[in-house]
């Protein structure tokens, strides 16, 4: 090729090369002046004609302190330095320049090259590298390959202190030894990233709980040179684990041995959990926990209205469940919704077998009346014994006068008689109503139509003896399950009494009221009368054996056998009186009691059919 070619082809390489070297490239004279740039260098810095170097890079209007191109031309070394400038946006800029000397054939320098390359981004990604490292909110480290801690971040540096180049084990755990399950071994063997729980100690000796993941950083000729751990810390969340653990284990522990029985159902009705309590008392026997109509065929129907799912506390102080194996329990049952923030988890059921209380309260009748016939053993004998002595006062003057023939005689005894012997059939009839134990008969009346038809009974009776008889009947009385006769009798002799405390009033005016009404869950009869009253002692007596008020007139046993009559119906009776002030007697009936002895005769009925 000849000469002249070659430099030809010579000059047209270094041309294009100068253009496409991804450098800003400036040629400088000895008075830095720029006489040649790239593209690129006009594309950064912009334009550079006619213009010192200073001026181009840094917008300065004298030659910088610390020259390094002056240094170059000096020494003839190449020079590599990081300086700050202006582009041609006119905003700060962070470049590197190496600085070449371009000498002639004789070896003296002529020009400086000087290739700039942009490092703003990278400055600022590194300012933002580590940036994130020191902030990032979990513990960062760097691990050579002899477990030494290189670098840690702020967060690190504040739960175990500086490391001070230290193994990683000494500063992380007080150890002297490396740790027998290490992700960042596992990491400088593979190259692979691992994870493991680990329990450490902070600076201040207390227990440092965390998830550390190690990856690796960079590789060498040996393999992997560097690890990075990070390290997220789970103190707090073991704090919470282990407490909320504890809280599991005691209410497990409560809900388990409780000696009532507890069920908790979810929003759709199903079982999720239930004590022993609640399985011997339903009769469960299957591991599986019932579903959610084995429920609905044991717990008492009003768990499961849409009213009492609504409700905040539900409260059944007298029902029932049926058991698995079709037994009817009678219990208390209370409900309440289950629920995290505002989320409905369900509701749960504290249920308590009433059985031995019912028992109780049967003895506790059983042993009343048992008592009081005893006590009417004890006092029926001088009972018979006034009655014996009207017979025979009667007897005597029956015989006197036949053998006087004194008609008169006759008379008087023969209705002395008759007196006596109608005391001591009325005597032997309420003594063996009372002493008789019987199930009432319990069918659907209205308790109106039925107070109604006794006031109609005795009104005229009760007007004879200047005494005014009404009824008030309260609109909302439902029917209610009741025992016609048994309910009768005790109005019956509510009203009787109330009548003759009524007539004892010396202006004439006696009244008495027979009221009906519904207070909570309870159908209520009341009779009040304006008549004398009683005081503390007579009130405190008026349901003893053989009291009475009336003398020879009563025998004491109406109002013992009114509230035996209540009992069996599962309520109660009241009475309020003060001298003067006349009384009231109430009967109280829970309708949710009427209820269950109504169905416990129903199925004893059915039993004794089944048996014929």
């Amino acid at each position: 090729m000849p000469k002249a070619t070659k430099l030809a082809v010579e000059a047209m390489a270094q041309q294009s090369l100068f253009e496409q070297l991804p450098f800003a490239i400036a040629i400088l004279d000895m008075e830095s002046n720029v006489v040649a740039a790239n593209r690129n260098f006009g594309e950064y810095f912009g334009d550079w004609r006619a213009r010192k170097c200073y001026e181009v890079f840094k917008r300065e209007t004298k030659p910088c302190r610390r020259c390094k191109a002056r240094a170059a031309q000096r020494d003839g070394l190449v020079h590599v330095v990081d300086e700050s400038g202006i582009d041609r946006h006119e905003r700060p800029c962070k470049y590197a320049v190496h600085l070449t000397p371009i000498k002639d054939a004789e070896g003296k320098v002529r020009y400086i090259m000087a290739m700039a390359s942009d490092l703003t981004e990278t400055r600022r990604w590194q300012q933002e590298y580590d940036q994130l490292f020191e902030r990032v909110p979990c513990f960062v480290f760097v691990l050579d390959r002899d477990f030494h801690i290189t670098r840690a971040n702020q967060k690190f540096r504040k739960a175990f202190g500086e490391p001070g180049g230290e193994f990683c084990y000494s500063v992380c755990k007080r150890r002297d030894a490396r740790c027998e399950e290490c992700p960042a071994a596992l990491t400088f063997e593979d190259g692979e990233q691992h994870t493991a729980q680990q329990v450490g100690v902070h600076k201040d000796g207390s227990p440092s709980h965390y998830v550390v993941t190690s990856t690796c950083l960079a590789r060498g000729e040996h393999g992997v040179e560097r690890v990075v751990g990070m390290a997220v810390d789970i103190t707090h969340t073991h704090m919470l684990e282990s407490e909320l653990r504890e809280t599991r284990d005691f209410y497990h522990r409560l809900i388990r041995n409780a000696p009532n029985a507890i069920i908790a159902i979810d929003p759709r009705g199903n079982t999720k959990m239930m004590n022993q309590a609640a399985r011997t008392l339903l009769e469960w026997a299957p591991r599986q926990l019932p579903t959610g109509d084995w429920l609905k065929r044991m717990l008492p129907p009003e768990f499961f209205t849409p009213e009492a799912q609504q409700s905040e506390v539900l409260e059944l102080d007298d029902s029932s469940l049926q058991t698995a194996q079709q037994h009817q329990v009678p219990v208390r049952l209370s409900a309440v919704p289950l629920r995290s923030g505002h989320k409905e988890l369900g509701r749960a059921a504290f249920i308590v077998d009433l059985s031995a209380l019912k028992r109780m309260e049967q003895d506790k009748l059983d042993a009343e009346r048992m008592a009081a016939v005893g006590q009417t053993v004890a006092g029926l004998a001088h009972t018979i014994k006034n009655l014996l002595m009207g017979l025979e006062g009667g007897m005597y003057m029956v015989d006197t006068g036949l053998r006087r023939a004194e008609a008169t005689r006759i008379q008087n005894g023969w209705e002395m008689l008759q007196r006596n012997f109608e005391k001591t059939t009325t005597l032997v009839k309420d003594f063996l109503s009372f002493a008789k134990g019987r199930a009432p008969d319990l069918q659907a009346l209205d308790p109106n139509a039925l107070a109604k038809d006794i006031v109609a009974l005795y009104k005229d009776a009760a007007r004879l003896q200047g005494v005014e008889l009404s009824a008030e009947l309260g609109a909302d009385v439902a029917i209610a399950p009741l025992d016609a006769k048994g309910i009768e009798s005790c109005l019956t002799n509510l009203l009787s009494n109330a009548i003759d405390a009524a007539t004892m009033r010396a202006d004439g005016q006696g009244k008495v009221v027979l009221r009906t009404f519904q207070q909570d869950d309870e159908l209520v009869f009341e009779v009040t009368d304006n008549g004398s009253g009683m005081d503390w002692e007579v009130k405190g007596k008026v349901f003893t054996t053989f009291f009475t008020t009336k003398g020879n007139k009563g025998t004491g046993l109406g109002l013992l056998t009114t509230r035996k009559i209540v009992q069996e119906h599962g309520g109660r009776v009241e009475v309020e009186s003060n001298p003067g002030e006349g009384a009231t007697f109430r009967i109280r009936l829970p309708r949710r009691r009427l209820q269950m002895i109504a169905e416990d005769c129903a199925r004893a009925a059915a039993q004794i059919q089944e048996q014929v």
